[in-house]
């Protein structure tokens, strides 16, 4: 099997970034596009991504079979909540791991929850979604979305062996529309895709990220 690449990989880190200043957009101003509400926040920052993401979100759902949508869970997320995401899960692994120094400690975290200085969600290049029916049914994609390695006996993993088949397919529409569009995935998540962020780059051999980290503009917030 092919080694994944963790964010917590220096590899990461030592990514270029070349920030372009493209604004972040709301999604759920987008009647073609459905915004799952389950990661909602009082600012709307989870429905907010990057202009061209969304652009490309559009590509990947023209892409999918008949009858089949994207369903977006979570998009831009602030730093503050990745480091507060990041810090709890970490602590539940010291607990499960008294004996794992911090960097195991990290590389394991890294698994389910980015770091917060390399993490694609606070580019708003990075976005969590799912596929539903045309009446917004959603289908089962093996687990649940944001289910941990723990709960999810690995079956997080985009290539695990544990599900069944018509989650293994599930996945494999969704994965073949969204790489059409320039996207890459978290293979520890199969429901986590970026572009422009730093693993993107990493992963495409872009000469340098797009997206550092985001902010919504006053007027939005």
């Amino acid at each position: 099997m092919t080694d994944i690449i963790l964010l917590s990989d220096p590899r990461v880190a030592s990514t270029h970034v070349t920030e372009n200043g493209e604004p972040l957009v709301d999604a759920r101003e987008v009647a073609a596009l459905r915004v799952d509400t389950r990661k909602a926040d009082n600012d709307g920052s989870y429905a907010h991504l990057r202009a061209d993401v969304l652009r490309r979100l559009l590509l990947a759902q023209d892409a999918l079979p008949p009858g089949i949508r994207l369903l977006m869970v979570e998009g831009f997320r602030p730093p503050a909540l990745q480091r507060r995401y990041f810090e709890e899960y970490a602590a539940t692994l010291r607990t499960a791991h008294p004996d794992a120094g911090p960097d195991r400690i990290r590389e394991l975290a890294s698994a389910y929850i980015s770091p917060p200085e390399v993490a694609p969600h606070v580019s708003g290049g990075a976005v969590d979604l799912t596929l539903c029916t045309e009446d917004g049914a959603e289908l089962f994609l093996g687990t649940e979305v944001n289910a941990t390695p723990e709960e999810s006996e690995g079956g997080c993993r985009t290539a695990a062996a544990n599900i069944d088949a018509e989650a293994r397919a599930n996945r494999a529409a969704m994965g073949r529309a969204m790489a059409a569009a320039g996207f890459v995935n978290y293979p520890t998540e199969w429901w986590h895709w970026s572009y422009g962020d730093r693993y993107w780059a990493l992963l495409t051999k872009a000469p340098t990220a797009k997206y550092g980290p985001a902010s919504l503009s006053p007027s939005r917030v």
